[in-house]
């Protein structure tokens, strides 16, 4: 190689990524693709997510202002809680946050604690 294609190089590449930016810039403008969501617009969110071994997870969704406990992996998915209202969240992290101690009552502990000991 020449030394001169050495210089040619970035060149090239800087060219390239350049016409990339400008046919996007282009289409997006254009309305091709659409308009973008704003996140107000969505219906549905994962609110937490915590893994409970490599292969299972449970996910806190919300849809619709109602939010919905489910445990994925493993050999299937379950629902844990459903219909959990929000104000109903809301004011049990808030009672968790002020106790030291985590609890382990409630109407979703005895169902996962059921799940642990028999993954079948």
């Amino acid at each position: 190689m020449d030394p001169a294609d050495y210089i040619r190089f970035p060149f090239a590449l800087m060219a390239v990524l350049g016409l990339i930016a400008l046919i996007a810039f282009g289409v997006r403008r254009l309305g091709a693709i659409g308009p973008i969501p704003h996140s107000a617009d969505k219906r549905l969110s994962v609110r937490e997510s915590v893994a409970l071994d490599p292969k299972r997870r449970l996910v806190l969704v919300r849809r619709d202002g109602v939010e919905h406990l489910l445990l994925l992996g493993g050999e299937r998915e379950t629902i844990v809680e459903s219909h959990i209202q929000e104000a109903r969240a809301e004011a049990s992290s808030s009672a968790d946050a002020m106790d030291p101690a985590p609890r382990k009552d409630g109407p979703a502990a005895g169902r996962i604690l059921q799940l642990f000991q028999d993954p079948s």
